[in-house]
């Protein structure tokens, strides 16, 4: 009896060593099987960011192309605008001469006028007496010098009449003729002016209208340089994010290549990828993004049944039926910026699951035309966009 009390005595004192035992040997099974699944997970990890680093350093060059292409249109446009602002310039002195030059005819036409005003005043008001002058001398008729000659006692006195007669007359008539040259030389001079001032005129139009035209052309260059400005400027600024997110990638692969685990999950960011993003199914769009209407995104037509695929990765936000938008999925790609599938037929994805670029979210579905095609939005900064300035160009 002691003895069997004995031997369950040993026994109970061996049992909890027993457990400390068996539970040391599941302690070192599950480290070994976690470093086995970690070091089965690596070579994975290393070839999606890889992947993730070489997609980076793509765009990057890219975008430096286009930041090339930029500099090189905004040096053409400023050479174009210095050669406006030149000619703009010569118009203008052109302007400046023909606004001289009119006003040089002007005052010449003044003062012809004046002239001719003042020497038809002055005709005015001699015309009575060369009338009555005129008039005494055409009653003479042919019989003048007998009339004379009856009338001067004096014969020397006759002779002294008659030319003075004469010479009155042709004083007379010689300042008649000499007025109506004169006012006829005036007449011609202020035509003349007259049609030099409207050929100024018509200079001065055109110098005016030219120079207004090369005015709108250097404000249309000075937008579109301001537009390459703003270009230029967001241009730097994708490539700093996405220089930021190639060298976390970096520190990343260095990590796996030590043997560390991560901390954080290797990502890139949507914005820089604006015009290069996959286009989320095969079809074409039906309807198209407009602000004024209710719909924030884009209808693409396609078979039902056909693949849907992610733009860009991102972790799955939403993954369910929502009301408008049928079956959807909403994928989350960081600081606020979001794309979204709806009217699916089918969704392949579940709320958290993390989805690379090109992966499957779901299959095309009915929409409420009846009609088979995906309705699809994107929201960066959380704002929607126009997809199709963030879609690949087809």
């Amino acid at each position: 009896m002691k003895t069997a009390l004995a031997e369950r005595g040993t026994q109970s004192s061996r049992s909890p060593q027993s457990k400390r035992f068996l539970f040391a040997v599941f302690a070192v099974s599950a480290f070994i099987l976690v470093g086995v699944v970690a070091f089965a997970q690596q070579p994975a990890d290393r070839a999606r960011t890889e992947a993730l680093a070489r997609r980076a350093a793509d765009r990057l060059q890219a975008l430096q192309r286009e930041a090339d292409s930029l500099a090189s249109a905004e040096r053409t446009l400023l050479g174009d605008l210095r050669k406006l602002e030149i000619e703009r310039e010569i118009k203008a002195g052109e302007l400046t001469q023909a606004d001289a030059e009119t006003a040089r005819v002007q005052a010449e036409i003044d003062a012809t006028a004046a002239r001719m005003a003042a020497l038809q005043s002055s005709e005015a008001a001699e015309r009575p007496e060369l009338r009555a002058r005129l008039v005494e001398i055409y009653k003479l008729g042919q019989a003048r010098y007998l009339r004379l000659l009856l009338s001067t006692p004096d014969l020397r006195r006759l002779g002294q009449a008659t030319r003075t007669v004469a010479a009155l007359g042709k004083l007379d008539r010689d300042r008649v003729a000499s007025h109506q040259r004169t006012l006829a030389e005036l007449k011609a001079t202020r035509a003349a002016l007259e049609q030099h001032g409207r050929e100024v005129a018509t200079s001065r139009a055109a110098a005016a209208k030219a120079e207004a035209g090369l005015q709108r052309a250097a404000q249309a260059r000075s937008d579109l340089i301001r537009d390459i400005d703003r270009k230029r400027d967001l241009n730097a600024q994708l490539a700093g994010e996405l220089l930021a997110a190639q060298q976390k990638l970096q520190a990343t692969l260095r990590e796996l290549a030590a043997g560390a685990t991560p901390a954080a999950v290797a990502a890139l960011p949507l914005r820089p990828f604006r015009g290069d993003l996959d286009w989320p199914v095969n079809g074409t769009v039906r309807r198209r993004f407009s602000r004024s209407s209710s719909s924030n995104g884009i209808e693409i037509a396609a078979d039902e049944g056909a693949d849907a695929r992610a733009i860009h990765e991102g972790v799955v936000a939403f993954a369910d039926t929502f009301a408008g938008f049928g079956n959807l999925v909403i994928l989350e790609h960081g600081s606020q910026s979001f794309s979204l599938y709806g009217d699916l037929l089918e969704v392949a994805v579940r709320k958290g699951a993390r989805l690379e670029r090109g992966q499957r979210v779901g299959t095309v579905g009915p929409m409420p035309s009846g009609s088979a095609g995906l309705y699809f939005e994107l929201r960066v900064d959380g704002q929607p966009v126009d997809p199709l300035q963030w879609l690949k160009k087809r």
